[in-house]
């Protein structure tokens, strides 16, 4: 048995020890939720980044042929025509390592998660 990777403690750490191939899409996404979710909180939830407000707004993990992404089945729902030329499951896209990621997509769909979580919490509070 080959002796477990360390687990990152960080989005940077994470980056950093994914494939060379998946850093610079890794580092292209993260900047694309940071704009469409400022303030929100970095950290890692399943061993993957992750942006989270009160609630998880989005992961992404690094994957051999596809950056994985996972904005909650809603979100995916919310946009399933755009997403037509994607491989989908309920809560979760991947984008393949070999075409650019789509970045304004991206950015809408995790605005959506923001507005949904404000919502959702906003429900609680009344």
């Amino acid at each position: 048995m080959s002796p477990k990777k360390a687990r990152s403690k960080s989005i940077t750490e994470y980056i950093h020890a994914a494939p060379k191939e998946a850093q610079k899409k890794l580092r292209e996404m993260c900047a694309c939720i940071r704009t469409a979710a400022p303030g929100a909180k970095e950290s890692l939830k399943w061993g993957m980044p992750a942006f989270s407000y009160r609630r998880i707004l989005v992961t992404f993990a690094a994957h051999k042929h596809h950056i994985g992404f996972y904005p909650t089945p809603p979100a995916v729902r919310a946009f399933a025509k755009d997403l037509s030329k994607f491989a989908t499951a309920r809560g979760s896209i991947q984008f393949p390592l070999e075409k650019p990621l789509p970045l304004p997509l991206i950015r809408k769909i995790t605005a959506f998660r923001v507005r949904e979580s404000i919502e959702q919490d906003r429900k609680w509070k009344t």
